[in-house]
């Protein structure tokens, strides 16, 4: 029997956090395939990070799509989303390289917080959405409406990565 009485909400955080952990070990494995692949040998490849700002730098526009080929490639057996990186634009760089700055996205930008409470809202389901910070959390009378939140969250196919946390 459910007791009424303590009709207490339930709640959950939306958040957008990547695994730094996995990033640098990604970037460490990338790397070691660079520094042994046939088609980079004497070239000037690398992927520097520093904070949440990765740079791609190699010698010209084809090898710099191959690094960054190769970082996908596993950030993706990392599991890691590539929704968390925003890539800038090309550009030329000291010694006739060329550079590509790529930065790390963490937490859920106003603008997007904002279509994700107008999206939660538009559900018809009987749930709270506000926003804090770079977060959303979200409570209801039901756990089933908060489920239901999460898959259409889910089925919404956002540009981020969401993260569903303290589920309580």
């Amino acid at each position: 029997m459910y007791n009424y009485s303590m009709a207490k909400d339930h709640s959950f955080d939306i958040t957008s956090k990547p695994n730094l952990q996995e990033i640098d070990n990604a970037i460490q494995m990338a790397m070691k395939e660079i520094s042994t692949r046939f088609d980079f040998k004497g070239s000037i490849s690398k992927i520097e990070k520093e904070g949440n700002d990765i740079k791609l730098i190699s010698e010209d526009e084809f090898k710099l799509k191959n690094v960054n080929n190769v970082l996908q490639d596993k950030l993706v057996k990392r599991q890691v989303a590539l929704k968390f990186f925003d890539y800038g634009k090309v550009e030329e760089a000291l010694g006739g390289t060329v550079k590509q700055p790529v930065t790390i996205k963490s937490g859920i930008p106003q603008d997007k917080a904002k279509e994700i409470v107008k999206l939660i809202k538009a559900s018809g389901l009987k749930v709270q959405a506000s926003i804090q910070g770079e977060q959303i959390r979200v409570s209801a009378k039901k756990i089933d409406d908060l489920q239901a939140v999460m898959q259409n969250l889910k089925a919404a196919n956002l540009p981020l990565v969401l993260q569903f946390e303290n589920y309580r």
